[in-house]
């Protein structure tokens, strides 16, 4: 297995199947309590302009993506009207002494491995990655995670995540977690 940069319009659309097969309108609530979920869907033309300001990360193996962990910066906010409301909390929800929209941050857009490397340390991979990648460049990496999703905020809390506000929104609930690479 290979953990790395992207590379190809390839690795983006092999990005974009493993999230279709994870979304949660794709699977099963029993697997989404076991394997976790993703609530977001990217399209080419984004994970493009997302890919050309920062490269994604991706785990493959035999040529072929088997996870990923997407850096969405700060400039791609207003892409997906799900994450507005997350963004906007940015400019009050304190860290340490400031609102976290104050930093020098990214968001982690979204980490999902495929089926068949679940269990198996990619996740803890992909971060190290992000950490090697962007930790000189960058304050620290925000995520939300959903309350609901708990394989992936057990999985965020492993890696060193701490969670530092949560709120309702619609129907669910969600972590603000913060990845402090100090």
């Amino acid at each position: 297995m290979t953990i790395k940069l992207v590379d190809s319009e390839k690795e983006l659309l092999q990005i974009l199947e493993i999230q279709k097969s994870n979304h949660y309108d794709n699977i099963p609530l029993e697997t989404q309590n076991s394997n976790g979920f993703v609530t977001v869907k990217h399209n080419l033309e984004l994970i493009n302009k997302m890919n050309s300001k920062a490269k994604q990360i991706i785990a493959t193996e035999n040529n072929v993506v088997v996870g990923y962990a997407l850096v969405m910066l700060k400039e791609f906010k207003n892409f997906i009207p799900a994450l507005v409301p997350m963004f906007t909390l940015f400019n009050t929800v304190k860290y340490k002494k400031n609102t976290i929209s104050s930093y020098n941050y990214y968001v982690m857009g979204q980490v999902c491995i495929a089926d068949s490397h679940k269990g198996k340390g990619v996740f803890k991979k992909l971060y190290a990655k992000h950490k090697e990648a962007y930790s000189q460049e960058f304050d620290f990496c925000v995520t939300e995670v959903s309350s609901n999703n708990i394989p992936s905020m057990k999985a965020h809390l492993k890696v060193g995540f701490k969670t530092v506000h949560t709120y309702k929104h619609i129907n669910d609930e969600w972590n603000i977690l913060i990845w402090n690479w100090e």
